[in-house]
């Protein structure tokens, strides 16, 4: 088996939901009604409650709730009572896509305060002209907010290259407890405008390489799961069947909710295993080379949120109980304010923007 291009070094380098909804039915109000479908999928009948009937004792188990109309606020419980493995994510292992730089080197980032092995699983090995950051630089980054590092050249729709990164990783930290699916391609074309080179590419990143590296990694999270908790956390939205959000970019979408449909299958696969599996998604755009290079460049940044807040979102997310939180569509403010964040000012990238002027994402 070919090996995946990790360096040696001197610093070694190690929401919503999908259960049934409790057979309550609510006197209609008027107001505006959310469906909720049953977990299983042959089933044809359709419960149908407004969201001032929706609470928290009519659902058999307050973690999992899927929507399948649109986005409703997710309730997560008590962020006070629900089951945290230590707050901390020391000695933990963590495999990341796409963590040279944005969303996934954020998320590196926080685990490595705490101490944390990261796996950078990620294709830019040298400096791109518009991508700032490589494998190399992220690693550098990470030890110096005192986490180790594995730097690996990974593209994830080659399974070789997965699976040798995943056995590195194993060789060089003793397991893996956490895996991040970050890695994302995006072009928002129509389906006339959309060549179906750049759609194998979305869904050969997004979709397959997401499930692909899920496949690798599996083994290895059961085997963490067997004395504390192993997660998979997927970057990726909350599914929404709008047609809204599918016939402007039809193969993007697609291939994104991909990424969420693992979710949905993965969490009641993996239950017995103790492997959380959850989704997660930023409530506003956020500062990434893909904003600013695809959605409208400076003006869009402006309007957006640092990657910082989707780094603390997921780290409060890793540090739950695999047992007691898996099967989410999480959005990233949502998270924060259930574990009592109030205070958003800090993550906007333009100082003295309010929250109201800042651009909501895609799907929510």
């Amino acid at each position: 088996m070919r090996r995946a291009h990790c360096p040696a070094t001197t610093n070694v380098v190690r929401a919503v939901s999908l259960q049934n909804i409790a057979p309550f039915r609510g006197q209609s109000t008027g107001k505006a009604s959310t469906r909720f479908r049953p977990r299983t999928p042959f089933q044809s009948s359709e419960m149908r409650i407004t969201q001032e009937q929706f609470h928290l004792s009519h659902i058999s188990n307050p973690q999992r709730i899927f929507r399948i109309d649109r986005p409703l606020a997710i309730s997560y419980g008590d962020a006070q009572q629900m089951g945290a493995s230590g707050e901390s994510l020391k000695g933990k292992t963590l495999f990341i896509t796409g963590a040279s730089r944005g969303i996934g080197k954020a998320i590196a980032l926080r685990a490595a305060k705490d101490g944390a092995n990261i796996v950078i699983a990620a294709k830019t090995a040298d400096p791109h002209p518009k991508l700032p950051g490589t494998i190399y630089t992220a690693k550098e980054q990470i030890e110096a907010a005192g986490g180790k590092a594995l730097a690996c050249i990974v593209d994830v729709r080659m399974e070789e290259q997965i699976k040798a990164a995943v056995d590195e990783a194993v060789r060089s930290f003793g397991g893996i407890d956490i895996l991040v699916n970050n890695a994302s391609a995006i072009s928002l074309t129509g389906t006339v405008e959309t060549p179906l080179k750049r759609f194998d590419l979305m869904h050969g990143i997004n979709t397959r390489g997401t499930f692909a590296c899920s496949q690798a990694c599996i083994p290895h999270l059961a085997k963490a799961a067997q004395s504390g908790n192993a997660h998979i956390l997927n970057i990726s939205p909350p599914l929404s069947m709008e047609a809204k959000w599918f016939a402007p970019h039809v193969a993007y979408t697609m291939a994104k909710f991909g990424m969420s449909l693992c979710v949905l299958g993965m969490q009641e696969e993996l239950r017995p295993q103790r492997i959380a599996v959850n989704a997660l998604w930023p409530k506003t755009l956020i500062a990434t080379a893909a904003v600013q290079n695809l959605l409208g460049g400076d003006a869009t940044v402006q309007g957006s949120r640092k990657p910082d807040i989707m780094a603390d979102a997921a780290h409060w997310i890793l540090t739950r109980k695999s047992s007691d939180f898996s099967g989410n569509f999480a959005i990233d403010e949502d998270i924060l304010r259930k574990a009592g964040v109030n205070d958003f000012a800090h993550y906007a990238t333009t100082p003295g923007m309010t929250d109201s002027e800042l651009i909501p994402d895609f799907f929510l």
